[in-house]
């Protein structure tokens, strides 16, 4: 690209491989070109190329003062200073939100006296009047009915209380679907599979813009706050997602780089993660097992670095008043031993079989909600699971309360200062109390019945969860998952505790636990069925464990969190392949291309590639022998990306691609710019002008919107290389050529239809709807 021709040098954005050298007669490069359009697939080698042409220029520029080598210094360091500030806002955000959900849920039950927006905990802090035994009872803080009636006990404060419980709980569930609905419709869900979507290099414009980032936020308190069956962990990852596009807009690096911009989005993930669960190794891992489709090392220290910062900020907010990052953090004393496998490897299957049940169940909801009238009344939906789950719920100690809460006292090992009635047991009147190492006991009536309560709640948890995951408000669906795991593993540690207890002189029990020992930790077997069935729901491992170690400082127990996660992903994979992410990616019809899916058809390129034997022929410009109305006439036709450019129609030597975008915003500008440009102007993509007769109006040279090196195949490639090279590469589009002569093209959506049809599944799915 010569600066002789009559334009200046080229400017920094200009000199882009083939794909992008913009404009021949213009200085400037105008704008939106490289740029793409909702709803399409970005081309990661573009993107690629842009970024290290970015970086040559500015390498090049640092040697020529002192004010371009500090430019170059800012922008090198401006990754960091992104990965900084996202750290510092989600851990803001989760600590704002932790603190918000504690006080509203608690608001469903009574009010503090003495300062109304402290919750039931803070409440009973500030007071003097507290016993140890009824730590949870303080004058100043009081249920509806007693303020409202002045009874604490009967039929009348508990029915008032019942009522109120369930009138607050609709009251926010309303405002959430309400304000979801009006204000930003992307706010629903999990945000987790469009996120997996979006990383892959798919554009969803406003699904992380500043709107969905407050509402998202607002309506995750509310939705959390009343009652029904989901977290606030999954959602938190797409909060942390918003922020991070937030601080992309900030630097041009980012802003004007697709690709580069996932970078960020990856890390901002881990982020997510970090805040979600207190595990910052763990939302790293989680971000590259789970979400990342892109993830070099570079990254890897970047997510590490935003993670710690996302930890570090909440830990300085402190929400739950005990100096962890999450409100189950456990310590068991006991060691775990060999038999003990035998039932973690149970809750294993346990947990992948409720992960298959709960993924075909909710999916096939969700897909009658696509499709029939359900879909057209959100709020009434809400409101009515809301109203079912309330008044199921409140009977019952363990639904009534918070999930997360739920969770914390399962995990709980019954120390000697515990009130819960899961550690109602009969203790022996000789026996000393050392504060640790308390000895199996036989359970006591209140052990009993806590164990009938939480065999309901576990029935209402796996049907009503089924129902929850997918309504249009914030849910996610980490804490439900570990809610089903927690219950079934504690009931099982109960049984096997008191099964030793009863049965010491068993040869399975004799070699370990002694009469008066301490054998069994319940709590533990709860850790580890939680474990099992978020596995089986989401097929995490790795991360999966280190964020439940992470999350409950256990180190010595990561033999049975590793035996019950892979346990759990391996019954569950004998049923699908697809973790709840994946089928929510394949039932919206997100051109997701899965990394880990194997194609394993014999067909080849041309079997897939358009045109097909009775369509009509590809649409192609050529070199130099189009008009721009030819061209524009092309465009308004047809709603292809791009177009391939070929030498003539007889010979079809192909010279490049170019996409659709860039073609109608180098004409517009052209028109509007370049005098004598008008519909019967010649479009040339080559160095010299054509020979054309004075009379002809002057020629409009385009060659620098043309990829110079569209990426091809010849037509005998087989369809598992070229789906390789679609995932590996993350192409758009890819050109199929015999000897040099075009022959058709393959697209994304053309892979994915072929990769439906071979697997028996309506191939028109893959569309977004």
């Amino acid at each position: 690209m010569e600066a002789g021709e009559g334009v200046s040098a080229a400017t920094p954005t200009e000199e882009m491989n083939g794909a992008g050298n913009l404009m021949d007669f213009l200085d400037e490069p105008f704008p939106d070109v490289g740029t793409y359009e909702d709803f399409h697939t970005i081309d990661w080698l573009r993107e690629k190329s842009r970024d290290t042409d970015r970086h040559r220029k500015i390498t090049s520029k640092s040697k020529e003062s002192i004010w371009e080598l500090i430019k170059s210094l800012l922008d090198a360091w401006s990754g960091w200073v992104v990965m900084l500030l996202i750290g510092l806002l989600s851990g803001t955000l989760a600590g704002v939100i932790d603190l918000a959900v504690d006080w509203m849920t608690d608001l469903k039950e009574g009010v503090c006296l003495s300062a109304f927006w402290y919750s039931h905990e803070q409440c009973c802090w500030t007071s003097n009047e507290t016993t140890f035994d009824d730590r949870d009872k303080c004058p100043q803080w009081q249920k509806w009915a007693e303020l409202m009636t002045g009874y604490t006990e009967g039929a009348g404060a508990y029915l008032l209380n019942y009522f109120l419980y369930v009138l607050w709980a609709l009251l926010f569930s309303f405002l959430a679907v309400s304000l979801v609905r009006v204000f930003a419709p992307y706010a629903c869900g999990s945000g987790i599979p469009e996120i997996k979507t979006i990383l892959s290099g798919f554009i969803i414009r406003g699904y992380l813009g500043k709107w969905t980032l407050l509402i998202k936020t607002v309506t995750l308190v509310l939705a959390v706050s009343s009652g029904l069956s989901l977290g606030k962990e999954g959602p938190l990852v797409h909060v942390a997602c918003c922020c991070g596009n937030l601080f992309c807009s900030l630097f041009s690096k980012y802003s004007k780089n697709e690709g580069k911009r996932r970078e960020v989005l990856s890390a901002a993930a881990a982020a997510g993660v970090s805040v979600a669960f207190g595990a910052p190794i763990g939302g790293v891992l989680f971000s590259l097992e789970e979400v990342s489709y892109y993830f070099p090392l570079k990254t890897l220290w970047r997510s590490f670095f935003a993670a710690l910062v996302a930890a570090f900020t909440l830990r300085s907010i402190n929400p739950f008043g005990n100096s962890r990052l999450v409100l189950f953090y456990v310590e068991y004393h006991t060691p775990w031993y060999m038999a003990e496998l035998v039932p973690f490897i149970l809750l294993g299957v346990f947990g992948g079989l409720w992960g298959t049940l709960f993924i075909r169940a909710n999916i096939a909801w969700c897909r009658r909600r696509k499709t029939t009238q359900l879909g057209k009344y959100p709020v009434l939906e809400v409101i009515a699971v809301t109203g079912i789950t309330a008044v199921l719920a409140y009977p019952n100690p363990y639904t009534r309360r918070s999930t997360s809460e739920l969770i914390s006292e399962l995990f709980n090992d019954c120390g000697a200062l515990e009130s819960s009635q899961l550690c109602d047991y009969i203790n022996n009147p000789n026996m000393s109390r050392p504060v640790d190492d308390i000895p199996d006991r036989p359970a006591g009536p209140g052990v009993y019945n806590a164990l009938w309560q939480l065999a309901l709640a576990l029935i209402f948890k796996i049907v009503i969860t089924i129902f929850t995951f997918g309504m249009k408000i914030p849910s996610g669906l980490f804490i439900p998952s570990m809610a089903v795991g927690a219950i079934a593993g504690r009931i099982v540690g109960i049984a096997v505790e008191q099964m030793a207890y009863h049965h010491h002189d068993w040869i399975i029990f004799k070699n370990w636990c002694r009469p008066g020992a301490d054998c069994v930790t319940p709590g533990l077997y709860a850790m580890v069925g939680a474990a099992a069935c978020l596995g089986g729901v989401t097929r995490m491992t790795v991360s999966l464990v280190v964020i439940m170690f992470e999350l409950t400082g256990g180190l010595e127990y990561i033999v049975p969190l590793m035996a019950a996660a892979v346990t759990s992903k391996w019954v569950a994979d004998a049923f699908g392949k697809e973790g709840i992410y994946e089928s929510h990616i394949q039932l919206n019809g997100y051109p997701y291309l899965d990394v880990r899916d194997e194609f394993t058809h014999r067909t080849l390129a041309t079997d897939v590639m358009r045109p097909r034997r009775n369509d009509p022929p590809l649409a192609v410009l050529t070199q130099d022998s189009t008009t721009v109305e030819d061209v524009e006439t092309l465009i308004k036709d047809t709603d292809y990306n791009g177009f391939p450019v070929v030498v003539s129609r007889e010979s079809e030597r192909l010279i490049g691609f170019v996409q659709r975008r860039d073609l109608t915003l180098a004409i517009k500008n052209a028109r509007q710019k370049q005098d004598g440009v008008v519909s019967s102007s010649v479009v040339y993509f080559t160095e010299d002008a054509p020979q054309l007769p004075a009379s002809n109006p002057q020629p409009l040279k385009l060659r620098r919107i043309l990829n110079l090196s569209p990426f091809t195949v010849t037509d005998h490639t087989p369809m598992e290389t070229v789906v390789d090279i679609f995932r590996k590469l993350g192409l758009r589009q890819c050109l199929v050529t015999r000897s040099g002569r075009l022959l058709g093209i393959i697209t994304k959506k053309d892979v994915l239809r072929h990769m439906a049809q071979m697997m028996n599944q309506d191939p028109e799915s893959i569309m977004f709807n």
